[in-house]
């Protein structure tokens, strides 16, 4: 019993500031990018995609948590809350408490943090080019993008230190979020080292797929339905 029998405290990050960091810091710097570039296909594309990952992330963590029911580090206390265990090991503490007190792989405030945390700095990432060759070289910018990831992983390992999650909770949970978060971005953004990463698919038109050539460079009509063709080939 000694992994569980931790202190219960209350939580660093509690679960409503968690959420409202996790949802509305992805939309808030979605609507910052609307003000400056007028673009409501980004808009409308933006929240589309962090409208899926953050419900898909919730249903699958929290599947996860009631099939596994891993007791949590304080578990001891909330089952036996006067300190003396019974002989049967039936629990004397409120039901509620208990049974909350089973759900600790995986850690929700990881997952979630990182699943709109993550996106936020994805989203960063793509409209400054930090990965590609126009916003290269600039370390502001890498830290700005960056730092959503910086908060989702002190939200995380404060789960450990407030004795709520074991620490493989807090890594499967950080790395649950993080996965939903990158696949539900690339579905509607292209890679990070793509020359247009900065604009959704509804936004590109099969010749930005093209390499960058001469803008003096001009095709007929025919040249540019051969291409269209090939493209739709690819």
């Amino acid at each position: 019993m000694w992994l569980y029998k931790n202190p219960v405290t209350p939580s660093y990050v509690t679960t409503p500031v968690m959420f409202c960091i996790a949802v509305f810091t992805p939309i808030v710097v979605i609507f910052i990018f609307f003000s400056l570039r007028g673009e409501r296909t980004d808009l409308i594309q933006a929240l589309l995609a962090v409208g899926l990952a953050l419900p898909l992330c919730g249903i699958i963590t929290n599947s996860i948590k009631n099939i596994y029911g891993r007791p949590r580090p304080d578990y001891f206390w909330r089952c036996f809350p006067d300190g003396k265990m019974t002989s049967d090991l039936h629990c004397t503490g409120d039901l509620d408490t208990v049974m909350e007190g089973r759900k600790s792989f995986p850690s929700g405030h990881s997952s979630f943090s990182f699943c709109g945390l993550t996106f936020c700095a994805l989203y960063m990432m793509g409209k400054f080019h930090i990965f590609e060759s126009q916003g290269r070289g600039s370390a502001l910018k890498l830290c700005i993008s960056g730092s959503p990831l910086f908060a989702s992983l002190m939200i995380a390992l404060s789960r450990t230190a407030d004795y709520h999650h074991h620490w493989q909770d807090v890594l499967v949970g950080s790395l649950l979020g993080l996965s939903i978060a990158f696949m539900c971005y690339r579905q509607y953004y292209p890679f990070l080292t793509h020359v247009s990463c900065d604009k959704p698919y509804a936004m590109l038109t099969p010749y930005s797929e093209l390499p960058r050539t001469d803008s003096r460079v001009s095709l007929n009509y025919s040249e540019r339905k051969d291409i269209e063709a090939a493209i739709h080939m690819i």
